[in-house]
C-alpha cells in the first residue's frame, strides 16, 4: 500500500471531520486548521520516510550488485529496524502516528474517545485512500519511469496517466 502525497490534503479533511462529527474529539473552530496541519504532517512524514527507505534501499542493492528485486526485500529489513510501517503495517502505524499527535498537539480542546475508537475512524479513511499495487499502477510507473517520484511533477503526470489508462480502459 503507497500514500500518495496527491492525496493527503483529502485524507486530512476526512479524519478531521470524522472525529469532529462522531464527537470523537472537540476542538474550537478556530484550532481546526491547526489540527488539519497536525494530522497533514505526520502523513506528510511518512511519505518522506518511505521515500528516505526506497532510496536506502536501491543504493544498498546497487551497493551489492543485487537485483532490481531484492529492493523490496531490504526496505522491508531497513522498515523493521527504523521500526516504521509499510505494505500491510502501513495503516496501522499512521493511524498510531495520528492518534500520538492528536494527544500530544494543544490544539484539541478534548479527547473524548479512547485509543481503538479513534483508530476505529481513522483506519478506514487510511485503508480506502491509500494505493495498493495493482496492474494498473505498475503500468502508470512504468509510463513516468523517467520523473523522480515524489516530486510535483511526478504526482501531477501520474494522477493525468493514470485518468488516461481509465478512460482508455473504460474504468472510469
Amino acid at each position: 500500500m503507497r500514500l500518495h502525497a496527491a492525496r493527503i490534503p483529502m485524507i486530512v479533511r476526512e479524519i478531521v471531520d470524522v472525529l469532529m462529527q462522531r464527537e470523537l474529539v472537540e476542538v474550537l473552530p478556530g484550532s481546526v486548521p491547526e489540527v488539519a496541519r497536525d494530522v497533514e504532517s505526520v502523513l506528510a512524514e511518512y511519505v518522506r520516510m518511505d521515500r528516505q527507505l526506497t532510496d536506502e534501499a536501491k543504493d544498498l542493492a546497487a551497493q551489492k550488485s543485487l537485483d532490481y528485486s531484492q529492493h523490496q526485500k531490504i526496505k522491508k529489513q531497513l522498515a523493521e529496524r527504523k521500526k516504521f510501517g509499510i505494505h500491510e503495517e502501513a495503516i496501522s502505524y499512521l493511524a498510531n502516528q495520528v492518534i500520538e499527535t492528536l494527544l500530544h498537539t494543544g490544539n484539541i480542546e478534548e479527547i473524548f474517545a479512547e485509543d481503538h475508537e479513534l483508530r476505529a475512524a481513522v483506519a478506514p479513511i487510511l485503508r480506502r485512500s491509500m494505493i495498493t499495487t495493482d496492474p494498473l499502477d505498475e503500468e502508470v510507473r512504468k509510463r513516468i519511469k523517467n520523473l523522480q517520484e515524489g516530486t510535483q511533477d511526478w504526482e501531477i503526470e501520474y494522477q493525468q496517466t493514470l485518468d488516461r489508462l481509465r478512460r482508455a480502459r473504460g474504468l472510469s
